[in-house]
């Protein structure tokens, strides 16, 4: 009787451990999924991008429209939700915190995937990959050797504050000024007036701007520098919507969407009428 007995109080302490259980991994699952961008973007009926200019991936048109192969695939991913989209430009250098203060709700932006920017953000996968690449003044640089010609005091570099070519500046041509500015037009005009010696930029913008300005500017190097993954940026503690992103990422891939709007913007310049000169 009495092994009964305790054969029943058992049983009734396992119940009490393992009956809860279920309900609380319910609660759990309900409180993360309340918490997602998901649910919020559902809720609002607008998926609030943040994104800053850089062509081709974001530009104005002669109209001030917004256009470029991020403006395209935010578009896509908030026809996919059934919700409308808001871009919300923002300074480059200040874009990680303005997403972690919930300004909005996601980055797409070329945002290239970096160790010190996953410690604050998670990273979708990739859907894009690009290479940095080199834009030198013909007048003040013509006759420096790339890349050891460039560590100089006597050279000055431009870049956008906060990318990824400033790191890789810094590093590589710590003897070199460094000039940084907010807009990439900035960073741009910086080394076709003469002011600075050479920009690095991600690919294809030093391209295209060599392509017209042939007599002004040169590529240092044709080799490609820092290549690197692209990924929309996410605030930490929301696997709902890295789950939502990634499938997206990987359904767009699969059917060619990706890649056929990224060979629109990168593969050529089709779309230069509609850009101011």
């Amino acid at each position: 009787m009495k092994f009964l007995r305790n054969l029943a109080i058992a049983a009734v302490a396992a119940l009490a451990l393992t009956g809860p259980a279920p309900v609380q991994a319910q609660d759990t699952q309900q409180a993360l999924s309340g918490d997602s961008v998901i649910e919020t973007i559902k809720r609002r009926g607008v998926l609030k991008v943040g994104m800053a200019t850089f062509v081709p991936w974001a530009m104005r048109d002669k109209d001030g429209n917004l256009i470029g192969f991020e403006i395209d695939v935010a578009k896509k991913v908030a026809e996919d939700m059934g919700v409308e989209v808001e871009f919300v430009p923002t300074a480059w250098d200040g874009i990680i915190p303005a997403l972690i203060s919930g300004k909005f709700d996601v980055i797409i932006g070329g945002m290239s995937v970096t160790p010190a920017r996953n410690l604050t953000v998670n990273f979708t996968e990739p859907y894009a990959h690009s290479s940095v690449g080199t834009m030198a003044n013909i007048g003040n640089s013509k006759d420096i050797v790339w890349p050891e010609g460039y560590n100089s005091t006597d050279v000055t570099f431009s870049c956008r504050r906060g990318a990824t070519p400033c790191e890789y500046i810094k590093k590589h041509f710590p003897k070199a000024t460094l000039r940084l500015f907010d807009d990439q037009n900035q960073v741009v005009q910086e080394v076709l007036n003469g002011n600075a010696n050479i920009m690095l930029g991600s690919q294809p913008l030093p391209a295209f701007v060599i392509y017209d300005n042939p007599e002004v500017v040169f590529a240092a190097t044709d080799t490609k520098i820092d290549p690197s993954d692209e990924a929309f940026a996410l605030r930490k503690g929301d696997p709902d919507a890295l789950n939502f992103f990634n499938n997206w990422i990987r359904l767009r891939t699969r059917d060619g969407w990706l890649e056929e709007r990224h060979q629109y913007w990168f593969g050529g310049r089709p779309w230069a009428d509609q850009v101011p000169d």
